[in-house]
């Protein structure tokens, strides 16, 4: 394996923790919001059309970590994983 692809091998595993501390902030802020009005008053009608601020925070901030974060921190991991199991050069 050549010293530019384990470099950015380095540098990717280092990307990878720092997404990771962002995905632990963002549910740690997820975490601390206080329940939302709709949370706390079942009766009230969820369906008129307004989302209180906690609630579009909560559900922006899920939405991130499960469709955008998570499967680039997955994507990552896959391909430092597939070029840490291809042969050195010279090798196969």
């Amino acid at each position: 394996m050549s010293a530019d692809l384990k470099a950015a091998q380095r540098q990717l595993r280092d990307i990878i923790r720092a997404l990771e501390a962002i995905g632990f902030r963002l549910a740690g802020v997820e975490a601390a919001l206080p329940p939302s009005p709709a949370e706390t008053d079942r009766l009230q009608d969820v369906g008129t059309g307004e989302t209180d601020l906690v609630t579009q925070l909560r559900s922006v901030i899920q939405c991130v970590l499960k469709d955008s974060l998570q499967p680039l921190i997955g994507d990552l991991r896959e391909v430092t994983g597939l070029a840490a199991a291809e042969p050195e050069e010279g090798e196969g």
